[in-house]
């Protein structure tokens, strides 16, 4: 019999469950059910803000250092608990253990950067125009953050908006993603196990339009931190817009690896498998675009193939699976349906396009799909497909690349292989992307470097780094006039 899981709301597990219950199932094996959960509303959203709110008072008023030592703890519990947490994460949404292990590490990672801050979170001094004048910023939390975070990255996620949101002082709301919801709860009994006050942490399971839209909508939700679709986000956008409240949106990504002529097409081969493949292509920042010059376009593509066949596609608990299945069936329709728009387009489908067949065949398995003869105008150039398929579209030199690459709505990760030095830093330059690599794959991003796009891809603000602190903290500025005197900015100064 399936575990029956609850909402964590002011330091308790709540049964309550306005809209009934939903069962999450392992999409490489459907039989395998890993928890029913409950389909929260409005009613258990209210009840989670009021408690962050209730319990933002002393949670802000406590020392940073003290606020970063329980995250140090929490990093501590997950560095012990990391196999079996990164099972479980491979149960909810498919990906290989190996890869959960990661998302896992980035969580631990994620939690001892952020506990430093607490002993830092720097503001500034700055000199006054006047004598006996002292300047300063710093500083101040916002109130109640409600998170609402995808399946893709189950820890990770929800760590790296959460840890700078606690450190920076505020409380929080987390609206988990319905595939994932098990590594959620795990963290929350982290949470608790570290010694984190009541209401300051909160979860609400459910779906989007009846548990994420009114943690959005709620006059004591301060800020709002989501990561998902662009369709989404702008709906999001608007929301908060119109009620001036502050947004972060991490969204969509179209993201392409250039290859040059002069590249070193092993090392280039091994990005683009990494890239395209890795987490099934269920990734922000996978590789679903080549841009490769024609001077070596047909033997790379040949290498890619041939590697690409061999991959071991299975489900993810398998130590020897080298690419485990989609999240769902109905992402598993999405992936085919662009597969079928790309060869009515006039594509060349060399590899795949189908699902699993076989033992795969009660998965949500897809195969590796490769696309060659890609144009610009194609709907599979352009559009996000969040799957293992990747395209390739052929140029003339490195002009025409960075053009080729930039020619997106999205504007996350990207990437080039070359040996010359100066097209890399031209690259660098040129590129219009948040994140760009050399000589390395578009996935990989490091916790202490800032994550995010432009365009499409988010509304200007960047998530992890010490920047990540930005989105949850007010800056204040102080003056402290010692002089025993009216002293006026710009006009006793400047009087000529």
């Amino acid at each position: 019999m399936a575990d029956t899981y609850k909402n964590f709301i002011n330091g308790e597990w709540s049964a309550t469950a306005s809209g009934g219950t939903f069962e999450n199932r392992n999409p490489a094996d459907p039989t395998d059910v890993i928890g029913v959960f409950p389909e929260s509303g409005e009613e258990e959203i209210n009840e989670a803000v009021k408690a962050a709110r209730s319990a933002f008072q002393g949670w802000s008023h406590t020392p940073p250092p003290h606020r970063g030592e329980i995250i140090r703890k929490v990093g501590d519990i997950l560095a012990a608990r990391k196999d079996e947490l990164a099972r479980l994460a491979t149960r909810e949404m498919g990906k290989i253990v190996a890869e959960t292990g990661g998302d896992v590490q980035e969580g631990i990672d994620c939690a001892y950067l952020f506990a430093g801050e607490g002993r830092r979170l720097f503001g500034e001094t700055i000199p006054c125009e006047f004598a006996n004048k002292f300047g300063m910023s710093i500083r101040r939390p916002i109130g109640v953050a409600g998170l609402i975070t995808p399946w893709n990255f189950p820890m990770a996620i929800p760590t790296w908006k959460g840890f700078p949101a606690l450190v920076a002082g505020n409380t929080l709301v987390l609206k988990a993603a319905e595939d994932s919801p098990a590594t959620a709860v795990k963290l929350m009994e982290i949470f608790e196990e570290a010694g984190m006050p009541p209401g300051v942490v909160n979860l609400v399971h459910g779906h989007g339009p009846t548990a994420g839209a009114p943690l959005v909508k709620h006059p004591d939700v301060g800020v709002v931190s989501f990561t998902g679709s662009s369709e989404t986000g702008r709906l999001i956008a608007r929301e908060c817009g119109g009620m001036l409240k502050r947004l972060s949106l991490e969204m969509g990504g179209k993201n392409a690896q250039i290859v040059m002529d002069d590249a070193d097409l092993d090392l280039a081969l091994e990005g683009a498998l990494w890239g395209a493949f890795g987490t099934t292509g269920q990734r922000c920042t996978a590789t679903s675009r080549l841009i490769v010059h024609k001077k070596i376009a047909g033997q790379l593509t040949d290498m890619l193939v041939e590697r690409a066949k061999k991959l071991r596609v299975g489900n993810g608990l398998d130590d020897s699976t080298e690419m485990g299945p989609l999240v769902n069936e109905k992402q598993l329709g999405r992936v085919a349906g662009y597969c079928k728009i790309g060869v009515e387009e006039g594509a060349e489908l060399i590899l795949g396009g189908e699902r699993g067949s076989g033992k795969l065949a009660k998965g949500a398995f897809f195969m590796p799909t490769v696309f060659r003869g890609v144009t610009r105008n194609m709907r599979i150039f352009q559009e996000e497909i969040f799957g293992p398929v990747v395209s390739i579209t052929e140029i003339g030199d490195f002009d025409e690349a960075i053009e080729t690459l930039n020619d997106s709505a999205y504007g996350l990760s990207s990437s080039i292989y070359t040996r010359d030095v100066n097209r890399a830093f031209k690259a660098v330059e040129d590129i219009d992307a948040g994140i760009t690599y050399i000589n390395g794959p578009t996935i990989g991003a490091e916790v202490q470097f800032p994550f995010g796009g432009n365009k499409n891809t988010g509304n200007g603000h960047r998530e992890v780094g010490t920047v990540g602190l930005d989105v949850f903290t007010e800056w204040k500025a102080v003056y402290v006039d010692y002089s025993g005197k009216l002293q006026r900015a710009q006009i006793d100064t400047f009087e000529g």
